[in-house]
């Protein structure tokens, strides 16, 4: 199994809209700093959302991880995720094959429509077109990635008429994964495509995702896909510390800030409470908080629950953690935490 972090470029501390040149410059280079570590300390992966939001700095992802991989050279670098409903699929695969050459060969790209709807009115689009506009763009956008002249047309972007796009990537197949959420029909549609789901846990059991895995199987061997082509990957909120509860004492409080102001704006309630997060983090919950034992314990009842992972990814930027939290926690998850989990998993 792959060991990884995905990561929001969020604008460090407090700052968010009213950061200033020099903090949001200190915040990329934080950022780049912890990926030199992680390459530094074994872990396998690294992935980088996309926001049109001020308190973001990853509009454009791919740009943030061409500057990753002029300092790295073995970490994996992907996009987690580009909204790609809300963009135009050649410039896409035109900057994934600049990573990937950049990179020499460990770019990639999860797919998705995104869990914020701003990228939709910023490009004039309609949400209402939301799978529409990702079902035709991922077609597309798969045909370039097959071959260098493309003969396409669809509603929403102008027709291809055998232009070439350029440049080629580096590897033959540049890695394309779905990333979803938890809708039946993007794990089928995945599955159809063979191509490798990343599965985004943020919530809830994670074992309750079973039968939406089991659909994903099913659908790419009903498609003609060779099992050992479709490959699961996991998203997942969490944070390591040397010890438990200092892990929870240190996460929580951002995490209950962010998710009382997302459940804010979309009318879920009020604010998010310890009894919530501990409902979240116990033995069953999504959330992978704790000492190194307890997160590499978690990662693998994980990948039993949902049988078997290729890949599993920490997100712990979510919760304002300082760019030293973070440091410590990478240190310990690839000297400590990923270890164990591929001990364990032989």
């Amino acid at each position: 199994m792959k060991i990884g972090i995905d990561s929001f470029a969020a604008v460090q501390g407090e700052h968010g809209q009213s950061s200033t040149p020099l903090q949001r410059a200190e915040t990329i280079e934080h950022l780049l700093n912890r990926i030199e570590l992680m390459e530094e300390v074994g872990l396998d992966v690294f992935g980088l959302g996309e926001h049109h939001r001020p308190e973001y700095l990853d509009s454009s992802p791919l740009t943030i991880l061409a500057a990753a991989a002029a300092r790295t050279s073995k970490i994996e670098l992907l996009s987690a995720v580009t909204v790609l409903s809300a963009q135009d699929p050649v410039r896409v695969f035109q900057q994934l094959a600049t990573l990937d050459i950049i990179s020499k060969g460990r770019a990639g790209l999860v797919a998705g429509r995104g869990s914020f709807s701003e990228a939709f009115p910023l490009f004039g689009l309609s949400f209402q077109d939301y799978d529409d506009l990702f079902e035709e763009k991922l077609e597309l956008l798969l045909q370039l990635r097959a071959e260098e002249k493309v003969t396409w047309q669809g509603r929403f972007r102008p027709a291809l008429t055998g232009q070439g796009v350029y440049p080629r990537p580096f590897q033959p197949e540049v890695p394309i994964y779905i990333g979803v959420g938890g809708t039946p029909a993007s794990f089928a549609r995945a599955g159809r495509l063979g191509l490798p789901l990343m599965i985004a846990i943020i919530g809830g059991q994670t074992h309750r995702f079973k039968p939406l895995v089991d659909l994903y199987y099913r659908s790419g061997e009903e498609a003609g896909h060779p099992r050992e082509k479709l490959k699961v990957a996991v998203h997942s909120l969490g944070y390591v510390s040397q010890d438990s509860s200092t892990a929870h004492d240190e996460f929580f409080p951002g995490y209950a800030k962010t998710f009382t102001q997302i459940g804010k704006e979309r009318g879920w309630g009020g604010p998010v409470t310890r009894r919530n997060y501990d409902a979240q983090s116990d033995e069953l919950g999504a959330l992978v908080v704790g000492n190194p034992e307890e997160v590499a314990q978690k990662i693998v009842r994980h990948s039993k629950a949902l049988g078997g992972l290729a890949e599993f990814r920490f997100h712990m930027n979510v919760a304002h953690l300082s760019h030293e939290q973070m440091v410590n926690a990478i240190e310990l998850l690839g000297k400590e935490v990923a270890p164990r989990v591929k001990d364990a998993l032989g």
